[in-house]
């Protein structure tokens, strides 16, 4: 059996430009991109789902591999695989936003765990929010409809020089502001609270200035915060299921679903 070079290069870009794509979304996606997970395991996953998919993408534009026209698309395609890990991202950082405002507010700000997700320390209220909002992520599949979006997204967006326009990356900007101010309204009502305990530690320390307030405003301050954190946790993975699926719907507008 002979082959030509342009044979072997049409069969290796088939599965190349694929595995780009899916690859660079394992890198950035959440729950995957941890340091737990073992690059072999993203690896092996992006393989065995670029040949899964191999037979049903769209016939690809003749550009050579070992070119500029190539890397141009080589890059469109990380970019795309990136951005729609990158937008999971953002969620889960509002997320550990929310912890650590409320974990300052509370006294805790001394108290780091190691995150997972991003391999930094955070304050242990953060670390309780991840492991919250990863287990909801799991229970609802996220990982699973991130991956089947992007695997939709070869017929919407086929593989070309042609990705996200200028368009998307200013909405994935203009989205990101947004995730600030989710991550304060999610930690605004225990802030707010704690705050108004401050204020009325403060007052009574000026008002009996014999009063050890250190000594009694931290655990009251303490017990008050988690008492909150205990409460207002229906209404925080609420908040976050909107987020994901704020974050869904953009993924699907950039990946023209």
């Amino acid at each position: 059996m002979n082959f030509t070079d342009a044979q072997i290069l049409n069969q290796a870009a088939l599965f190349i430009w694929p595995l780009m794509r899916i690859s660079a979304m394992f890198v950035s996606v959440p729950l995957f991109s941890i340091r737990a997970v073992p690059a072999r395991v993203r690896l092996v996953l992006s393989v065995a789902i670029t040949l899964v998919v191999m037979p049903l993408l769209p016939p690809l534009p003749k550009v050579e591999m070992f070119s500029y026209p190539g890397f141009m698309m080589a890059l469109t395609q990380i970019m795309i695989g990136l951005t729609s890990g990158f937008i999971l991202q953002l969620v889960f950082a509002a997320v550990v936003f929310t912890g650590q405002s409320i974990a300052l507010s509370m006294g805790l700000g001394f108290s780091m765990m190691v995150d997972p997700q991003s391999g930094q320390q955070v304050p242990v209220i953060a670390q309780f929010y991840t492991v919250t909002t990863t287990l909801i992520f799991i229970s609802l599949d996220g990982h699973l409809l991130l991956i089947q979006m992007l695997l939709d997204s070869f017929k919407t967006l086929p593989i070309g020089v042609d990705g996200i326009d200028k368009a998307g990356i200013w909405s994935i900007l203009a989205w990101s502001s947004r995730m600030f101010a989710g991550g304060l309204l999610l930690a605004m009502p225990v802030v707010a609270s704690l705050l108004l305990i401050n204020v009325i530690f403060g007052v009574a320390s000026r008002a009996a200035p014999q009063l050890q307030i250190f000594s009694v405003g931290f655990p009251v301050t303490l017990m008050l915060g988690m008492l909150l954190v205990w409460k207002t946790l229906p209404d925080v993975l609420d908040q976050f299921s909107g987020m994901l699926t704020d974050a869904y719907d953009l993924i699907g507008q950039l990946l023209r679903l």
